[in-house]
């Protein structure tokens, strides 16, 4: 379980296909540290394990084997080497939780159809698929590219988000354009109100 409180942009430093998965190696510094093999590790919203771990001077390497699906339904598969990728450890138990609960669970992909500076801030326009629109709410949260972000917003196909600029200078958002692919997740807890409400009215 994460919160999609992002502690920093890693850098993609290799990325290799094997007969059986891919190979993600991202180069970080704050999360690295006490890093063991077997971790979670959320990337652009993708749970993922770190299952190796070397070191290059004050940062880590970190190596994922994605499974096929992974990287087929994840904005991962359009990552090239050094592309800026969302880094998050999961929530301890009695962390703080800054975001929103977050499973590092990818429900679809959105397509930015908006992208500018307004401000001093940023404006943030994402078309979305169904399965995600059904959940999106007028000041409800969403995970976009593992951010906990609140919805400014909201249109059939489509939300917008406000971006301030700690967000924008913390994360990969600072290299996304228009036409970007982004991971989507919904908040858990709409998922489990409509679960809840459709049993009882069974």
């Amino acid at each position: 379980m994460f919160t999609g409180i992002v502690e920093e942009a890693g850098k993609v430093e290799a990325i290799k296909p094997t007969a059986k998965s891919i190979q993600l190696t991202v180069r970080a510094r704050t999360i690295g540290r006490g890093l063991k093999p077997g971790a979670s590790v959320a990337v652009n919203g993708c749970c993922l394990t770190a299952v190796k771990l070397a070191v290059r001077g004050k940062d880590r390497l970190i190596q994922f084997d994605l499974l096929q699906e992974s990287w087929r339904l994840t904005n991962l598969q359009f990552t090239k080497v050094g592309s800026l990728v969302n880094l998050e450890r999961p929530l301890r138990a009695g962390g703080e939780l800054g975001g929103h609960f977050v499973t590092g669970h990818v429900d679809g992909l959105g397509t930015i159809t908006k992208w500018e500076r307004v401000g001093r801030d940023h404006l943030l326009d994402i078309a979305a698929p169904p399965a995600v629109m059904r959940y999106v709410i007028h000041k409800g949260s969403v995970a976009v590219d593992g951010i906990s972000l609140t919805v400014a917003a909201v249109k059939q196909k489509s939300f917008r988000i406000w971006i301030i600029p700690h967000t924008f200078a913390m994360t990969a958002l600072r290299e996304r354009k228009v036409g970007d692919a982004v991971n989507l997740e919904a908040d858990l807890l709409g998922k489990y109100a409509e679960k809840f409400l459709a049993g009882k009215n069974r």
